[in-house]
Protein backbone atom coordinates (compact mmCIF):
# COMPACT_ATOMS: atom_id res chain seq x y z
CA UNK A 1 0.00 0.00 0.00
CA UNK A 2 3.02 2.64 0.68
CA UNK A 3 5.82 0.64 -0.38
CA UNK A 4 5.87 1.79 -3.88
CA UNK A 5 9.72 3.10 -3.28
CA UNK A 6 11.24 -0.47 -2.48
CA UNK A 7 12.41 -0.74 -6.39
CA UNK A 8 12.93 2.74 -7.16
CA UNK A 9 15.57 2.69 -10.20
CA UNK A 10 18.49 5.05 -9.62
CA UNK A 11 16.91 7.61 -12.40
CA UNK A 12 14.03 8.42 -14.43
CA UNK A 13 13.68 10.48 -17.28
CA UNK A 14 10.08 12.77 -17.94
CA UNK A 15 10.27 14.94 -21.05
CA UNK A 16 6.34 15.58 -20.70
CA UNK A 17 3.09 15.03 -18.49
CA UNK A 18 -0.07 15.51 -19.53
CA UNK A 19 -1.95 17.67 -17.28
CA UNK A 20 -5.24 16.43 -15.27
CA UNK A 21 -7.44 14.61 -17.92
CA UNK A 22 -10.84 13.71 -17.27
CA UNK A 23 -11.87 10.19 -17.42
CA UNK A 24 -14.07 11.18 -20.08
CA UNK A 25 -11.35 11.13 -22.82
CA UNK A 26 -12.02 7.61 -22.72
CA UNK A 27 -15.42 6.02 -24.65
CA UNK A 28 -16.76 4.53 -21.83
CA UNK A 29 -20.15 4.07 -23.84
CA UNK A 30 -19.15 -0.12 -24.71
CA UNK A 31 -18.40 -0.35 -20.86
CA UNK A 32 -21.22 -2.84 -19.92
CA UNK A 33 -18.93 -5.98 -20.69
CA UNK A 34 -18.65 -9.11 -18.00
CA UNK A 35 -15.38 -7.64 -16.35
CA UNK A 36 -12.47 -9.59 -15.95
CA UNK A 37 -12.11 -11.04 -12.52
CA UNK A 38 -10.34 -13.90 -11.10
CA UNK A 39 -10.22 -15.63 -7.66
CA UNK A 40 -7.46 -16.95 -5.98
CA UNK A 41 -8.04 -21.21 -4.55
CA UNK A 42 -8.30 -21.00 -1.20
CA UNK A 43 -4.51 -22.35 0.31
CA UNK A 44 -5.10 -22.08 4.19
CA UNK A 45 -1.61 -22.04 5.07
CA UNK A 46 -0.16 -19.54 2.53
CA UNK A 47 -3.19 -17.48 3.63
CA UNK A 48 -2.53 -17.54 7.15
CA UNK A 49 0.65 -16.45 6.64
CA UNK A 50 -0.24 -13.79 4.47
CA UNK A 51 -2.52 -12.58 7.14
CA UNK A 52 0.18 -12.65 10.04
CA UNK A 53 2.91 -10.92 7.46
CA UNK A 54 0.20 -8.11 7.13
CA UNK A 55 -0.72 -7.57 10.64
CA UNK A 56 1.28 -4.41 10.59
CA UNK A 57 -0.51 -3.09 7.86
CA UNK A 58 -3.79 -4.16 9.96
CA UNK A 59 -2.76 -1.97 12.75
CA UNK A 60 -1.60 1.02 11.08
CA UNK A 61 -5.21 1.40 9.42
CA UNK A 62 -7.20 -0.31 12.58
CA UNK A 63 -8.65 -3.27 10.76
CA UNK A 64 -8.70 -6.85 10.57
CA UNK A 65 -9.78 -6.88 7.32
CA UNK A 66 -6.97 -5.49 5.93
CA UNK A 67 -4.64 -7.74 3.81
CA UNK A 68 -7.02 -10.54 5.20
CA UNK A 69 -6.32 -12.66 2.38
CA UNK A 70 -10.32 -13.96 2.35
CA UNK A 71 -11.89 -11.40 0.40
CA UNK A 72 -15.81 -11.49 0.41
CA UNK A 73 -18.77 -11.53 -2.17
CA UNK A 74 -19.52 -8.22 -1.18
CA UNK A 75 -16.20 -7.06 -2.15
CA UNK A 76 -16.03 -8.77 -5.27
CA UNK A 77 -19.19 -7.56 -6.10
CA UNK A 78 -18.11 -4.41 -5.63
CA UNK A 79 -15.54 -4.34 -7.44
CA UNK A 80 -17.26 -5.77 -10.53
CA UNK A 81 -19.62 -2.90 -10.37
CA UNK A 82 -17.20 -0.27 -10.17
CA UNK A 83 -14.93 -1.87 -13.21
CA UNK A 84 -18.76 -1.97 -15.32
CA UNK A 85 -19.09 1.63 -14.34
CA UNK A 86 -15.96 2.86 -15.09
CA UNK A 87 -15.46 1.08 -18.45
CA UNK A 88 -12.22 -0.39 -17.13
CA UNK A 89 -13.00 -3.97 -18.93
CA UNK A 90 -10.01 -4.95 -19.98
CA UNK A 91 -8.61 -4.28 -16.54
CA UNK A 92 -8.23 -7.72 -14.88
CA UNK A 93 -9.14 -8.03 -11.33
CA UNK A 94 -7.32 -10.47 -9.39
CA UNK A 95 -8.58 -11.54 -6.08
CA UNK A 96 -5.97 -13.00 -3.83
CA UNK A 97 -4.17 -14.21 -6.87
CA UNK A 98 -0.86 -15.11 -8.03
CA UNK A 99 -0.22 -15.56 -11.52
CA UNK A 100 3.31 -14.31 -12.55
CA UNK A 101 2.74 -16.31 -16.04
CA UNK A 102 -0.41 -14.49 -17.03
CA UNK A 103 0.86 -11.10 -15.85
CA UNK A 104 3.99 -11.53 -17.65
CA UNK A 105 1.81 -12.33 -20.69
CA UNK A 106 -0.41 -8.70 -20.02
CA UNK A 107 2.75 -7.32 -19.58
CA UNK A 108 3.99 -8.03 -22.89
CA UNK A 109 0.33 -7.12 -24.71
CA UNK A 110 -0.80 -3.86 -22.87
CA UNK A 111 -0.11 -1.46 -25.59
CA UNK A 112 -1.96 1.19 -24.07
CA UNK A 113 1.66 1.89 -21.92
CA UNK A 114 4.85 1.89 -24.55
CA UNK A 115 7.09 -0.78 -24.96
CA UNK A 116 9.75 1.13 -23.37
CA UNK A 117 8.03 1.86 -19.83
CA UNK A 118 6.96 -1.76 -20.50
CA UNK A 119 10.28 -3.40 -20.87
CA UNK A 120 11.82 -1.29 -18.21
CA UNK A 121 9.76 -0.62 -15.40
CA UNK A 122 7.51 -2.61 -16.51
CA UNK A 123 9.48 -5.96 -16.28
CA UNK A 124 11.41 -4.49 -12.88
CA UNK A 125 7.33 -4.16 -10.67
CA UNK A 126 6.80 -7.94 -12.61
CA UNK A 127 9.97 -9.69 -10.68
CA UNK A 128 9.16 -7.75 -7.66
CA UNK A 129 5.64 -9.36 -7.49
CA UNK A 130 6.87 -12.60 -8.64
CA UNK A 131 9.71 -12.59 -6.41
CA UNK A 132 7.61 -10.54 -3.29
CA UNK A 133 4.28 -12.38 -4.17
CA UNK A 134 1.01 -10.11 -3.05
CA UNK A 135 -0.30 -13.93 -2.12
CA UNK A 136 1.88 -13.61 0.93
CA UNK A 137 3.19 -10.30 1.26
CA UNK A 138 -0.19 -7.99 0.55
CA UNK A 139 -0.31 -4.56 -0.91
CA UNK A 140 -3.35 -4.02 -2.52
CA UNK A 141 -2.39 -2.19 -5.67
CA UNK A 142 -2.92 -1.03 -9.22
CA UNK A 143 0.14 -2.29 -11.81
CA UNK A 144 -0.19 0.13 -14.79
CA UNK A 145 2.24 -1.56 -16.71
CA UNK A 146 -0.04 -4.74 -16.76
CA UNK A 147 -3.58 -2.89 -16.06
CA UNK A 148 -4.13 -5.31 -13.14
CA UNK A 149 -6.00 -4.49 -10.18
CA UNK A 150 -4.72 -6.78 -6.87
CA UNK A 151 -6.94 -6.93 -4.11
CA UNK A 152 -6.00 -9.41 -1.04
CA UNK A 153 -8.45 -7.02 1.59
CA UNK A 154 -11.65 -7.36 2.53
CA UNK A 155 -13.15 -3.87 2.06
CA UNK A 156 -15.05 -2.46 -0.72
CA UNK A 157 -13.45 0.81 0.01
CA UNK A 158 -10.05 -0.27 -0.60
CA UNK A 159 -11.43 -2.53 -3.53
CA UNK A 160 -12.23 1.33 -4.80
CA UNK A 161 -9.37 3.04 -3.95
CA UNK A 162 -7.42 0.51 -6.28
CA UNK A 163 -9.99 0.94 -9.08
CA UNK A 164 -9.54 4.52 -8.80
CA UNK A 165 -6.10 3.90 -9.58
CA UNK A 166 -6.79 2.32 -12.85
CA UNK A 167 -9.60 5.56 -13.39
CA UNK A 168 -7.04 7.85 -12.80
CA UNK A 169 -3.99 6.32 -14.77
CA UNK A 170 -5.68 4.77 -17.90
CA UNK A 171 -7.20 8.63 -18.30
CA UNK A 172 -3.84 9.84 -18.91
CA UNK A 173 -2.71 10.53 -22.18
CA UNK A 174 0.67 8.91 -21.22
CA UNK A 175 0.25 6.65 -18.92
CA UNK A 176 3.38 4.92 -18.27
CA UNK A 177 5.08 8.29 -17.76
CA UNK A 178 2.30 9.32 -15.38
CA UNK A 179 2.71 5.84 -13.51
CA UNK A 180 6.18 6.16 -13.25
CA UNK A 181 6.92 9.37 -12.12
CA UNK A 182 4.42 8.73 -9.62
CA UNK A 183 6.54 6.00 -8.16
CA UNK A 184 8.78 8.63 -6.65
CA UNK A 185 8.60 10.00 -3.16
CA UNK A 186 6.35 12.82 -2.56
CA UNK A 187 5.72 13.24 -6.03
CA UNK A 188 3.86 10.36 -5.33
CA UNK A 189 1.14 11.96 -3.64
CA UNK A 190 -0.29 13.47 -7.05
CA UNK A 191 -1.73 10.74 -7.89
CA UNK A 192 -2.26 9.20 -4.57
CA UNK A 193 -4.75 12.95 -3.94
CA UNK A 194 -6.39 12.02 -7.01
CA UNK A 195 -7.67 8.32 -6.78
CA UNK A 196 -8.56 9.04 -3.17
CA UNK A 197 -10.91 11.86 -4.42
CA UNK A 198 -12.06 9.55 -7.05
CA UNK A 199 -12.76 6.95 -4.68
CA UNK A 200 -14.95 9.01 -2.24
CA UNK A 201 -16.64 10.60 -5.25
CA UNK A 202 -17.84 6.52 -6.23
CA UNK A 203 -18.74 5.88 -2.63
CA UNK A 204 -20.38 9.17 -1.93
CA UNK A 205 -22.60 8.68 -5.18
CA UNK A 206 -23.11 4.52 -6.20
CA UNK A 207 -21.90 3.35 -2.12
CA UNK A 208 -23.18 5.89 0.50
CA UNK A 209 -23.72 2.90 2.77
CA UNK A 210 -19.60 2.29 2.51
CA UNK A 211 -18.88 5.85 2.55
CA UNK A 212 -17.91 5.79 6.70
CA UNK A 213 -15.50 2.99 6.14
CA UNK A 214 -13.81 5.01 3.05
CA UNK A 215 -13.20 7.90 6.00
CA UNK A 216 -11.91 5.69 8.19
CA UNK A 217 -10.00 3.42 6.39
CA UNK A 218 -8.67 5.82 3.10
CA UNK A 219 -7.99 8.91 5.27
CA UNK A 220 -5.38 6.60 7.41
CA UNK A 221 -4.08 5.10 4.29
CA UNK A 222 -3.19 8.24 2.65
CA UNK A 223 -1.87 9.85 5.88
CA UNK A 224 0.23 6.84 6.01
CA UNK A 225 1.30 6.74 2.10
CA UNK A 226 2.56 10.75 3.35
CA UNK A 227 4.20 9.40 6.05
CA UNK A 228 6.22 6.73 4.47
CA UNK A 229 7.40 9.14 1.23
CA UNK A 230 8.26 11.53 4.04
CA UNK A 231 10.22 8.82 5.68
CA UNK A 232 12.52 7.81 2.99
CA UNK A 233 13.87 11.13 2.89
CA UNK A 234 15.03 9.90 6.60
CA UNK A 235 16.97 7.50 8.79
CA UNK A 236 12.93 6.41 10.34
CA UNK A 237 11.69 3.19 8.13
CA UNK A 238 8.92 3.58 6.25
CA UNK A 239 6.75 1.38 8.22
CA UNK A 240 7.48 3.86 11.20
CA UNK A 241 6.71 6.48 8.82
CA UNK A 242 3.62 5.43 7.61
CA UNK A 243 2.43 4.62 11.12
CA UNK A 244 2.82 7.79 12.29
CA UNK A 245 1.64 9.85 8.74
CA UNK A 246 -1.68 7.44 9.85
CA UNK A 247 -2.62 9.32 13.38
CA UNK A 248 -3.66 12.57 12.07
CA UNK A 249 -5.45 10.36 9.24
CA UNK A 250 -7.62 8.30 11.99
CA UNK A 251 -8.02 11.17 13.32
CA UNK A 252 -9.32 12.90 10.65
CA UNK A 253 -11.63 10.07 9.35
CA UNK A 254 -13.06 9.96 12.76
CA UNK A 255 -14.54 12.98 12.54
CA UNK A 256 -15.55 12.93 8.92
CA UNK A 257 -17.24 9.64 9.83
CA UNK A 258 -19.20 10.77 12.74
CA UNK A 259 -20.26 14.06 10.78
CA UNK A 260 -21.36 12.06 7.92
CA UNK A 261 -23.38 9.36 10.22
CA UNK A 262 -25.01 12.23 12.20
CA UNK A 263 -25.85 13.77 9.04
CA UNK A 264 -27.71 10.33 7.66
CA UNK A 265 -29.37 10.08 11.09
CA UNK A 266 -30.74 13.26 11.04
CA UNK A 267 -32.05 13.19 7.43
CA UNK A 268 -34.92 11.02 7.96
CA UNK A 269 -35.80 13.21 10.57
CA UNK A 270 -36.01 16.11 8.56
CA UNK A 271 -38.27 14.01 5.81
CA UNK A 272 -40.56 13.20 8.76
CA UNK A 273 -41.28 16.65 9.88
CA UNK A 274 -41.37 18.39 6.61
CA UNK A 275 -44.68 15.50 5.88
CA UNK A 276 -45.67 16.33 9.32
CA UNK A 277 -45.98 19.75 8.19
Amino acid sequence: MWNQTRWLPVAICVSSLIGCASFGNKDVSQACVRPQIERGERRPVIDGIGWVVGIPNKIILWDRRVENHNVSEQTEAVMAQYVNDLGLADTKVRLNQYAPIDEWRRLTQNKEVAWGWRYTMGVWFWVDEAVFPGRIFGGDHYNPYTNTISIYSDAPSIAVKEGSRARDIRSRRMPGTYATVNTLPLISMWHETIATGYAFDYLHTELPEAEQEGYHLLYPAYGAHLGSDLASFTPVPNLVGAAIGAIPGHLAGRYEGQEFATGTDAEPETTRAQSDD
